[in-house]
């Protein structure tokens, strides 16, 4: 048997948040979100409770999260790099920003470090192209960032 990665008392809190929903037709979206903002991600496990919950089908909760690049289906790291990759920050060399986080992590674009601290994304557009090219680090924005700014990037989230 299969034991679970996560707590009861997490499963009881989206259990909870569901109930909570009056209308249960239209709330798949809602509790993704509220179900990753609890889990970090969105395992088989979670989509099945979540697709038990809502009465709906599983390829239905897995179609809508892998539609939706906001979520995702395998553990991000304690910190989630992302840097934009849209047309404004492309031009400024947003390829050799994302070039150098892969070189000083250790891992390409849509891995996680093997320690659980950085995760590594590109983004299309965050809407700061003024700023570009932009990082973001969680919800922390870097702009007008340079390769070899990158490594101070990293010092500031070791611990």
């Amino acid at each position: 048997m299969e034991t679970s990665l996560f707590t009861k008392e997490q499963f009881d809190e989206l259990e909870q948040f569901i109930e909570a929903i009056p209308d249960k037709k239209d709330a798949l979206i809602s509790v993704l979100h509220k179900a990753q903002h609890i889990f970090g991600y969105l395992p088989r496990e979670v989509q099945f409770f979540i697709s038990q919950k809502l009465n709906v089908p599983s390829s239905k909760v897995y179609g809508v999260i892998t539609f939706y690049s906001y979520f995702t289906t395998v553990p991000k790291g304690k910190y989630s790099i992302n840097v934009c990759l849209g047309t404004a920050c492309f031009v400024r060399g947003a390829d050799k920003i994302v070039n150098e986080f892969e070189k000083k992590l250790g891992i390409k674009v849509g891995e996680t470090t093997e320690d659980g601290r950085f995760s590594l994304d590109g983004l299309r557009c965050v809407g700061a192209c003024g700023l570009a090219p932009v990082v973001m680090v969680n919800e922390k924005v870097y702009g007008r960032i340079k390769p070899e700014e990158v490594n101070k990037i990293l010092v500031e989230y070791s611990e």
